[in-house]
């Protein structure tokens, strides 16, 4: 492969080519985006190939476009790039002369291969705690739909069923291929301005772009944009889901504006989660606005918990998987195997990735959960040392893979923090979590367990913020979520409530759990709730191994934290060398 000679004729042929082919033809935009920047290329017109002229001159933005703010061209160029692969890969495989669009801008290169032996490789991109307002805390559902939800019923759906009318007919219904589960598709209709304020229109398509491109790199979910001005857009699939959303002016602050959104099943054509914000003016005009609005959304959609996934998590309580394995099911498994830490769940996640074809279990995901199940296995009885010390290099070489084969995925630097805090690494574990939340602020649980680790390090104040956007997600929230709330419940002396956090909490981690129950149950003066917790602690594999305490403190760097922990244990009851020996 090379290269070629910027030759107009040779390439304009093949560009004709590859817009007469239906799948580039039935979307007018992208094929004005491929001419746009070919033909500049070819006029030596290179520094002009930027985002702001494609913005203005293909998508027709207004002259005060803001690339920052509405990031389009970034969505439509991950649209391209699709596209030219699915092209070389099928009907132009024959194309001598082909056109890509590197990852990275928006200068295109036009190369030459034998097409008989060079195959093009593929272009895709590397794939935040009110306290008191829970006293009984539980997994939550979608929102109960508002009142005013009806209006946006009625609006999404006319503009569904006028979206629906020109994709054409509806594909047959295929919630499984092969019998089996396959992840879901949501496509983000184009936002529409209902207010009398046109100059805000910008704005309001850049939620829904901003919502796809940040979307797309999620390994469990397939997501596209769709665009009012594209009446041959590809059909949605007929199990998939539509997000509609509309900006009107707030009735009780006209002042204010209110995005409202809605989630709609097309297997049931039925409302499945909404969500309605308010925008003042002063927020609207803040550059960062965008990020905003769309990262309370993201926690929803973006979350391997929410709404999307419900269909496919009731499948998976429901049957058992032998021979149905794929990625997608196995990811969910391993989400659940979070949400409970059982050992049940552990080994249904473990036993449905070693089924997969050896291909996927080479995936970057896959590598990182399989490093994790095994880092995290729990021996039976006393563990032993040499055992353990194995699992966790091979676990550290499996996560090495993961993050080689995707460098920025959140999902995979997660697993690599956690590992680095059991190991005791605290400050690589800081840095693994911060490049997980870098890459996708809205990882819940990378959220939820770097607020956990800041706790056991000293940084409780700072874990707080973390911890309470977590929990604020309308989603199914797990049980080891609960460790933030618990120890500020126990700081602040009200320990009733950390009593009943600590309960929750104890049924995900073997170690802490119950001994923040005891802290609570000591605090509030209730011996007979620290004799029942007390055997808990006690029979812990990993305690048994060196000492309760010493173990610990490869978790816990707050020394007032471990002082607390010891002096309770020991006035308990606990032999004063079982805290720092094995027994």
């Amino acid at each position: 492969m090379a290269e070629a000679k910027d030759d107009r004729d040779a390439v304009l042929a093949a560009l004709d080519r590859l817009t007469a082919w239906p799948e580039m033809a039935r979307s007018p935009q992208l094929t004005r985006f491929l001419d746009y920047i070919v033909n500049r290329r070819l006029d030596g017109d290179t520094q002009s190939i930027k985002a702001y002229s494609i913005a203005v001159d293909v998508f027709g933005r207004p002259a005060d476009f803001d690339p920052q703010s509405d990031p389009i061209v970034r969505v439509q160029a991950r649209r391209l790039r699709a596209l030219l692969d699915q092209y070389y890969r099928g009907p132009g495989a024959d194309e001598t002369l082909r056109i890509v669009l590197p990852i990275g801008r928006y200068v295109p290169d036009f190369i030459e291969v034998d097409a008989s032996t060079q195959p093009v490789p593929a272009q895709a991109a590397p794939r935040f705690f009110d306290l008191d307002a829970n006293e009984n805390p539980a997994p939550r559902g979608h929102v109960t739909v508002s009142w005013f939800v009806l209006l946006i019923i009625a609006i999404g759906a006319a503009a569904l069923a006028y979206s629906l009318s020109t994709w054409g007919p509806r594909q047959e219904q295929q919630v499984t291929q092969n019998g089996v589960m396959q992840q879901p598709s949501l496509r983000v209709m184009e936002f529409q301005n209902l207010t009398d304020d046109p100059s805000i229109t910008a704005s309001v398509s850049g939620v829904a772009v901003e919502l796809v491109d940040r979307l797309q790199p999620l390994s469990f979910l397939t997501v596209d944009y769709g665009s009012r001005g594209e009446a041959n857009a590809e059909p949605v699939r007929a199990d998939g889901y539509v997000l509609t959303g509309i900006i009107r002016r707030d009735p009780g602050a006209p002042s204010n504006l209110q995005y409202s959104v809605i989630l709609t099943d097309l297997t049931t054509n039925s409302v499945v989660w909404n969500r309605s914000l308010v925008v003042s003016e002063r927020q609207l005009s803040d550059p960062g606005r965008i990020d905003r609005i769309s990262s309370d959304i993201l926690d929803v959609l973006g979350n391997p918990r929410g709404p999307l996934h419900t269909r496919a998590r009731l499948f998976l309580t429901q049957n058992p998987l032998s021979g149905g394995e794929n990625l997608y099911l196995c990811r969910l498994l391993f989400t659940m195997y979070r949400e409970s830490s059982t050992l049940g769940a552990a080994e249904r996640a473990r036993s449905c990735y070693a089924a997969l074809p050896e291909s996927d279990q080479k995936t970057g995901i896959a590598l990182a959960a399989a490093a994790s199940l095994l880092a995290e296995e729990t021996d039976s009885g006393k563990p032993s040392a040499t055992a353990q010390l194995d699992r966790y290099r091979t676990a550290n070489e499996m996560l090495g893979e993961a993050v080689r084969i995707l460098p920025t995925n959140s999902f995979v630097w997660e697993q690599r923090a956690r590992l680095h805090e059991v190991l005791g690494e605290h400050g690589l574990a800081e840095a693994a979590y911060g490049t997980a939340l870098q890459s996708n602020p809205s990882n819940l649980d990378a959220l939820a367990a770097h607020a956990r680790h800041m706790a056991f390090i000293g940084r409780l104040e700072q874990a707080i913020p973390l911890a309470q956007r977590a929990l604020d997600a309308h989603t199914i929230i797990p049980d080891w979520y609960y460790g933030v709330p618990t120890l500020v419940a126990i700081r602040e002396g009200d320990f009733a409530k950390a009593g009943r956090y600590a309960e929750v909490y104890a049924r995900s981690d073997r170690e802490m759990g119950p001994i923040l129950a005891i802290l609570a149950a000591e605090g509030a003066g209730d011996q007979a709730q620290v004799m029942r917790q007390l055997p808990r602690v006690l029979e812990v594999p990993s305690f048994r191994s060196v000492g309760i305490v010493t173990q610990l403190r490869r978790r816990i760097t707050d020394p007032a934290l471990l002082d607390r922990i010891r002096t309770v244990l020991a006035e308990a009851g606990v032999p004063p060398l079982s805290l720092v020996t094995a027994y």
